[in-house]
C-alpha cells in the first residue's frame, strides 16, 4: 500500500514536536489534504490536537503494547482513505521503553513503517554544535531515514545564519525554522499539555500555528519527502478480521466521555465496535442518567481532579452508576475512571470531594509524579476481563495515590512483574491506574463483552 508519510521526531522531550506536528497537520488540511495523524507511544493529549486539526481521530503506534504486525495493520487500516500520514514521535528519536531503542522508540517505528524522519532541533544556546547533534542523530542508526531538520527556538536572523552555515557541511536539508519569539507554545499543566477538548479556542490556536508555519517551513519539500516513502505492506485481517466481526452484536456499552474523561485509544473503541458493541457516550459532568439498555460500562482516564465540584454534585449520575454496579453490570475503569469510582478524591489544595464510593478507599492528588511507565503482569483473580493469571500489558501516568480504607483489605486487580500490585477487582467491577490498548490483547476486549453478554442474558430472565 502506497501511503505518503512522514515522522516528526525530536532530539529530546519538550523540543516542540507537538506544536510543529499539530500546526503542520492543520496547514496540510488547509491546503486540501486528507491527513491521518498518529502518535508514537502511550499518549492521549497530543492526539487530541491531531484530531482537532485533521477532523479525524488520531491513532497511537505503540510498539510495546502492540506487536509489530498489529501496529502495521492499524496504520494501514486508518490510512486507507487519506492522502498523507503525519506521525508525531515520542521523547527523543532513539528513546524507547528501555535501554534498547529498538523497542517502542520513534526510530523503531520509523524503521518498521519505512517512514522518513524530520528532526526537530531545539537550537537554544547552540551554534555550530547543532551540526554535531544532527550528525550524531543521522549516523547512530543508518537504517533510520533522517530526511530533514526543522530548527526550533531560533533566537534571531543572525542565529539562523550561523545554524545554516553549520548545517552546510551535512547532507541533510533544513526544512524550516521557528523563531523563539513566536507565540506558538501549547498550554501545559501537571500531566503535560492541556487536552484540546478542554482548552478555550484551540481551533484558533491551531490556525495560528498553521499560518506561522506556512511562512517558516518548506511545506512543498515536506510533501515531496512524504511521497518518497516506499510502499508499506501488512495484513489488514489480523485483529479486525471477518471471523470476529459482530460476534457480540446487540449489546450497548456506555462509556464516559466529556471534558473530565477523554483518555481513550480510538482503536480500542473501534475494536469493541468491530466485535459488535454499540458504544454510547455519557457525561459524568452533565448527564443525570446513564443511556438506556446498557450491558456494560467503561470509564476511561482523564482529569477528574479538575472537575471535582461538578462530578461530586452530580448525585443522580453517581447513584445511577452505583445502581448499575449493584445490578451486576460489568464496569471497567482506567486511571481517572478508577479515581472517580473511589469514595473521594482530595485535590491539590487539600479539599476532599465525595464520589461514587464503589471502591473502599480514596485518592489523594500529589505534587509530584506518583506513577509512570509500562506495566506487565497478570490478573489477580477471575474477572470481567478474563480468568486469573491472564496476561495484561499497559501504561501508567498519574499524579495521585490510592489509600484503601484501614478496616478493609482491597482485592487487587493485577500483579505486575515488577513486584507491585494494582487496582481493585470485585465481582463485576475492575478498576485501576493501568491504561490498556485492547488491540494489544483482543481477548481482553472479547472477555469484557462476553461478561456484558452474560449480564444481559440474566437481566432478561
Amino acid at each position: 500500500m502506497k501511503i505518503p508519510r512522514i515522522i516528526i521526531a525530536g532530539t529530546h522531550s519538550g523540543v516542540g514536536k507537538t506544536t510543529i506536528t499539530s500546526g503542520l497537520m492543520q496547514l496540510l488540511c488547509n491546503t486540501g489534504y486528507k491527513v491521518q495523524g498518529f502518535k508514537v507511544g502511550p499518549d492521549y493529549i497530543d492526539p487530541s490536537y491531531h484530531t482537532l486539526a485533521t477532523n479525524r481521530f488520531s491513532r497511537n503506534l505503540d510498539a510495546w503494547m502492540l506487536d509489530e504486525k498489529t501496529l502495521l495493520e492499524l496504520m494501514l487500516k486508518n490510512c486507507y482513505t487519506t492522502d498523507i500520514a503525519v506521525i508525531e514521535g515520542v521523547m527523543g528519536l532513539f528513546d524507547g521503553s528501555s535501554a534498547n531503542p529498538q523497542i517502542g522508540s520513534t526510530a523503531h517505528i520509523a524503521k518498521l513503517t519505512k517512514t522518513p524522519v524530520i528532526l526537530v532541533l531545539d537550537t537554544k544556546s547552540m551554534g555550530h554544535s547543532a551540526a554535531a547533534v544532527v550528525y550524531g542523530f543521522k549516523h547512530l542508526d543508518p537504517e533510520v531515514n533522517l530526511a530533514g531538520v526543522i530548527l526550533n527556538k531560533v533566537a534571531s536572523q543572525r542565529h539562523l545564519e550561523i545554524l545554516t552555515q553549520a548545517m552546510d557541511s551535512l547532507d541533510i536539508p533544513i526544512i524550516g525554522h521557528v523563531f523563539r519569539t513566536s507565540d506558538l507554545k501549547m498550554p501545559e499543566r501537571h500531566l503535560g499539555l492541556i487536552p484540546a477538548l478542554e482548552k478555550d479556542g484551540p481551533q484558533d490556536h491551531l490556525q495560528k500555528l498553521a499560518d506561522k508555519l506556512n511562512q517558516l517551513i518548506d511545506i512543498k519539500r515536506i510533501i515531496k519527502i512524504a511521497h518518497e516513502a516506499p510502499q508499506i505492506n501488512g495484513d489488514l485481517n489480523i485483529i479486525f478480521n471477518s471471523k470476529d466481526k459482530g460476534i457480540f452484536s446487540g449489546h450497548k456499552i456506555g462509556y464516559a466521555f466529556d471534558q473530565a474523561f477523554t483518555f481513550y485509544y480510538r482503536d480500542s473503541l473501534d475494536l469493541l465496535e468491530h466485535f459488535g458493541a454499540e458504544l454510547l457516550p455519557f457525561s459524568p459532568l452533565c448527564d443525570s442518567a446513564l443511556p438506556l439498555g446498557l450491558s456494560g460500562l467503561i470509564i476511561g482516564g482523564g482529569f477528574p481532579e479538575l472537575f471535582l465540584g461538578e462530578l461530586s454534585s452530580n448525585k443522580n449520575l453517581l447513584n445511577a452508576i452505583k445502581a448499575a454496579n449493584s445490578s451486576g453490570m460489568p464496569i471497567y475503569a482506567e486511571c481517572g475512571g478508577f479515581m472517580y469510582l473511589t469514595q473521594s478524591i482530595t485535590d491539590f489544595s487539600g479539599k476532599s470531594f465525595e464520589l461514587a464510593g464503589l471502591i473502599p478507599g480514596s485518592c489523594q492528588m500529589t505534587n509530584k509524579l506518583a506513577g509512570m511507565g509500562y506495566r506487565e503482569g497478570v490478573l489477580a483473580n477471575d474477572s470481567i476481563l478474563g480468568g486469573k493469571n491472564t496476561l495484561v500489558k499497559g501504561h501508567e501516568f498519574h499524579y495521585s495515590t490510592f489509600q484503601p480504607m484501614e478496616s478493609q483489605t482491597v482485592p487487587r486487580a493485577y500483579y505486575f512483574t515488577n513486584g507491585n500490585y494494582e487496582g481493585y477487582l470485585n465481582k463485576n467491577l475492575l478498576a485501576s491506574y493501568l491504561h490498556m490498548h485492547f488491540a494489544g490483547n483482543p481477548n481482553l476486549a472479547k472477555n469484557f463483552l462476553a461478561s456484558c453478554s452474560q449480564f444481559a442474558l440474566k437481566q432478561k430472565k
